[in-house]
């Protein structure tokens, strides 16, 4: 049988790799990592997490990417199965180690007799691979960015996607950070909180204010950030109580040192499967690395923090998507090729993944003679995939998370506390009828 050439072997690319075989579709999977790096990778392992560690929460009953998690276990995910045996503490979130994490999904697919790994870079498909879906993610190498411009006709467009900080557990003050998770969800001692006077918040933006920056590569000038990648240097630009209503808001957590709420919280989560290593949540920046060791041990109880890790930001490119893509994710002008992962527009790892899973099946089933129908617009992934391929108006098409607000409205009014767990119960029906039919 014809293969699938998959060209990236990140979220979207695994996934979709691993959804052809067990639909008995051969694949030859091309990953550069191993030949020739990217600024933000550091391993040529498949699927490398160089975010976060966290995959959102895990709620399938009231959230919308937990219930996108929900769906993607009934497809049969790798990505999912290997995030639930790598999962570390986070509360209701599912946060994985992100070592163990891409070792189980290469290992799953170095074992898959149905696929091919070559370690190559590709710079354009050739015309004799009859069906290709490109996933390479949000820094997709200039050649073949530069093919696939040439090919769609339109610009590209490109945000900033954003690294935060990681710490050494053992070299936070836990006689000034305490253990709590907001709202006390989850186990209380998912997140390290680090509490601010209002007069230590105030010092702190104006050091991020002040803080020595790192220059852009020419090739990054000018680009849009994404908001939910925003560094924190540029929230506190957007006004000094920006921060504290957004990653550094004090709400839920009370201080049991002072037996109350604080002016300003930093919270810092479990990075690892073992507790050694603790992310600042909320905290991209580019900021000098210097500038922010410097400034991030400011944060009360991280005076004397050892980073293992410190931020940075790179570019991440997408296409326009709902002009260029048809439903089932092909490029209209040349439907061999098809697009899935961060490079459609959709943001986060659980997304990728989803539309990695949904290019993987729809490929493989055009290639056994059948034409897989979309998901229902009522589900999760059905709604991800309406947003990317027709529901967004292109010309201010930007990367978007599921959320419940890309599903269609509920046929009868409902209370606001009802609205959520109708549109759950509804994506299940829809969902449990869709796997039924393309069974």
């Amino acid at each position: 049988m014809t293969p699938v050439h998959i060209i990236g072997g990140g979220l979207a690319g695994s996934e979709a790799a691993w959804q052809c075989a067990r639909m008995g579709v051969p694949v030859v999977l091309h990953e550069m990592r191993g030949v020739e790096g990217t600024e933000a990778h550091h391993t040529d392992s498949l699927a490398e997490l160089v975010c976060s560690n966290s995959f959102r929460s895990d709620d399938a009953d009231h959230n919308a990417v937990g219930l996108l998690h929900a769906e993607m276990r009934g497809l049969g995910s790798l990505i999912l199965r290997c995030a639930d045996a790598a999962r570390v503490p986070a509360g209701s979130a599912l946060a994985v180690d992100r070592d163990v994490f891409a070792a189980g999904v290469t290992a799953a697919i170095e074992a898959e007799p149905l696929i091919e790994l070559r370690r190559e870079r590709i710079d354009a498909p050739p015309p004799e691979w009859e069906s290709v879906i490109v996933a390479t993610g949000p820094l997709t190498a200039p050649a073949l960015a530069a093919d696939i411009q040439s090919r769609t006709g339109e610009d590209a467009l490109a945000f900033f996607d954003a690294i935060a900080p990681v710490v050494h557990f053992d070299s936070i003050d836990l006689d000034v950070a305490w253990f709590q998770s907001r709202w006390d969800r989850g186990d209380t001692k998912d997140y390290l909180n680090c509490p601010m006077s209002r007069e230590q918040y105030g010092a702190f933006i104006q050091a991020l204010l002040d803080g020595d920056k790192a220059d852009f590569k020419e090739w990054e000038a000018n680009t849009p950030y994404f908001d939910g990648c925003m560094p924190i240097e540029r929230m506190a630009e957007l006004g000094p109580n920006t921060p504290r209503f957004g990653p550094m808001k004090p709400v839920g957590l009370r201080d049991p040192r002072v037996g109350k709420g604080v002016y300003a919280v930093v919270q810092l989560r479990q990075d690892n499967a073992s507790g050694t290593l603790w992310n600042i949540v909320g905290f991209q920046t580019k900021l000098k690395h210097g500038e922010q060791v410097r400034i991030f041990r400011m944060i009360p109880g991280l005076e004397k923090a050892e980073f293992a890790r410190l931020g940075g930001l790179h570019r991440n490119t997408f296409i326009k998507s709902p002009v260029l893509l048809d439903e089932r994710l092909r490029l209209k002008s040349e439907p061999r090729l098809r697009f899935a992962g961060q490079i459609t527009g959709c943001e986060g790892y659980v997304e990728s993944a989803a539309v990695g899973l949904l290019a993987g099946r729809f490929a493989a089933a055009e290639l056994s003679g059948q034409m897989l129908e979309p998901p229902p617009p009522e589900t999760a992934i059905g709604a991800l995939l309406g947003y990317i391929t027709g529901a967004a108006t292109a010309d201010t098409y930007q990367p978007m998370n599921v959320n419940f607000g890309l599903f269609p409205p509920l046929p009868t009014p409902v209370t606001r506390a009802e609205r959520k767990p109708a549109m759950v119960a509804r994506a299940r029906d829809a969902m449990s009828g869709w796997i039924g039919n393309a069974a």
